[in-house]
């Protein structure tokens, strides 16, 4: 009797997409919940924890994800010119497009971490990078589309944008750690 085959590559996989499911769950259910729950968070002191505190996930998600082991210190120089970048484009945008880079950097972070498991697990000759950054920027698109049809909500071609320099901003960090990593630090090694 042939064992039924999984849709997923691995129990990682899987783990994988539950969390960037939950990621996209989070952005969508904000269509809906996310202006009473503004209405009410006004206080600066309150959106700038929040923002802290979402800004902080990202830096370890972003490190996490393109580190496996101790960093060296060529490594820890990039990560620290990846936060300045960061935090120079935060001081750039308004509340509710730092709202996309946080919550699009994160979503294009498991969705990468996803689509690299199922390549390694399959030796497919995908490009995991590329297929996460189309991936995310379609799912901002349709993000944004919805909000055509919702009362009290805008379509604005420019958050488009924001969520894409989001998901690419975080693809291209970890792509840099992967790369620093196998190229740079590993040749020191040797």
């Amino acid at each position: 009797m042939k064992r039924k085959s999984s849709f997923f590559t691995s129990t990682r996989e899987k783990r994988l997409w539950f969390w960037a499911f939950a990621v996209f769950a989070a952005i969508f259910s904000t269509l809906f919940i996310g202006q009473p729950l503004a209405n009410q968070s006004r206080d600066q002191n309150v959106q700038a924890v929040f923002f802290v505190f979402g800004m902080l996930l990202i830096a370890i998600a972003v490190v996490m994800h393109g580190l496996k082991t101790k960093p060296s210190k060529i490594e820890l120089t990039i990560i620290l010119g990846i936060i300045a970048v960061y935090v120079m484009f935060i001081f750039r945008l308004g509340a509710p497009e730092r709202s996309h880079l946080i919550e699009y950097s994160i979503l294009t972070i498991f969705i990468h971490k996803a689509l690299t498991e199922r390549a390694n697990q399959r030796k497919l000759m995908l490009k995991p990078a590329f297929f996460a950054l189309a991936l995310t920027i379609c799912i901002g698109a349709f993000d944004e589309t919805i909000q055509l049809v919702l009362p009290n909500r805008v379509f604005d071609p420019i958050d488009i944008l924001f969520n894409g320099i989001a998901a690419t901003m975080a693809i291209a960090s970890s792509l840099i750690l992967i790369w620093v990593r196998e190229h740079v630090t590993n040749r020191k090694k040797q």
